[in-house]
């Protein structure tokens, strides 16, 4: 079968499209077909390396997946073939206190496909049976593909992190990126005033065709004094962050008293500093969030099928141009998210 992998970390140019043998799915998993694979920074992460970590060579990249059932073990009961699906992006051992309490992101064997484990830029993959979730007829390929990691991640930042209610205050840096476009959405569901943050006048413009009240340009603007601005100096309930160093400050600026700053990622570096004074005298939270549980995953895909939250494409490039697909993404150049059809 066809796919496309690295064999060793580097820029785009070490991706390869090579022919692999198909996977033999043991008696508890399905053998899925593959039809499109969203890219995530996670890929970009891996392609380069990640410090402290070591991947297995040949490598294949790819956390977001739909495709078709093509067939099932003996031990599967929930799905057959011929079922449209996509995949939880995240395994678990299923075992352990933390999985049996739906804490299963929280497990010390959890992985990500194209992670921990193979992904998605392949034709054929066997997985467990848990993580296969069917989609609707509705529900296109490539936009199934684009939801599950970034409405998972965003739904948990927003929930379960921030204890988001109804009504409240919402800064989410980064309105371009898979899981801003989320965050805005399901913070507009929920009755929040949303201001956003892009860089230039065609992000800005389809941040606001997403739903956000105000949208601000990080990159011409002093962005901490107008987040302060467009939150009428009181500041945000709940600043969702996933830059890193160069938003950082603006960010902690635009907290409330009691507001809580939830972070899922460094892009742009991982070295920053908190004024604990500020911290302390405001009763502010700093709150790290990383992916979701499978339980909120479900709970977040009964929008997305309902078609009250919408993934947003940028563009598809097939499976063989899968360098070209990172050069877009490392360049910053999309608006939601890149999909691999396969």
């Amino acid at each position: 079968m066809k796919a496309v992998q690295i064999r060793e970390h580097g820029g785009p140019e070490v991706l390869e499209a090579v022919d692999i043998s198909e996977p033999a799915p043991r008696p508890d998993e399905a053998l899925i077909r593959v039809r499109a694979c969203a890219l995530n920074h996670l890929d970009l992460w891996v392609r380069q390396g990640i410090p402290g970590v070591q991947f297995a060579f040949p490598h294949v990249l790819g956390s977001d997946i739909a495709g078709d059932v093509v067939a099932v073990g003996e031990l599967c009961r929930r799905v057959r073939p011929g079922m449209r699906v996509l995949l939880a992006p995240g395994l678990s051992c299923r075992q352990c206190l933390r999985c049996y309490e739906g804490r299963d992101n929280e497990c010390r064997e959890y992985k990500l496909f194209g992670a921990g484990v193979a992904g998605g830029y392949r034709e054929l993959m066997a997985v467990p049976e848990y993580a296969v979730v069917p989609i609707p007829e509705a529900l296109g390929y490539v936009e199934a593909a684009a939801a599950p990691l970034v409405f998972l991640t965003a739904w948990h930042m927003l929930f379960a992190r921030a204890g988001l209610k109804p009504g409240e205050e919402v800064v989410v840096v980064a309105a371009s990126s898979g899981v801003g476009m989320a965050a805005v959405q399901i913070a507009k569901l929920f009755h929040c005033r949303v201001v956003a943050t892009a860089g230039g006048e065609e992000k800005m413009a389809k941040a606001r065709a997403l739903g956000a009240d105000v949208v601000v340009d990080h990159y011409r603007e002093d962005l901490g004094q107008e987040l302060r601005k467009a939150t009428s100096r009181r500041g945000a309930d709940v600043v969702i962050e996933h830059v890193g160093e160069a938003t950082w400050k603006a960010s902690t600026s635009a907290l409330a008293p009691s507001g809580r700053l939830v972070t899922c990622g460094a892009t742009t570096g991982h070295d920053v500093g908190v004024d604990l004074r500020f911290l302390f005298a405001k009763q502010q939270s700093l709150l790290g969030s990383y992916m979701g549980t499978l339980a909120e995953l479900h709970h977040v895909l009964r929008y997305v099928f309902e078609g009250k939250l919408k993934p947003v494409v940028d563009s598809t490039f097939p499976l063989g141009e899968a360098r070209a697909a990172h050069e877009r993404l490392e360049a910053r150049r999309q608006f939601g998210k890149i999909v691999l059809e396969v």
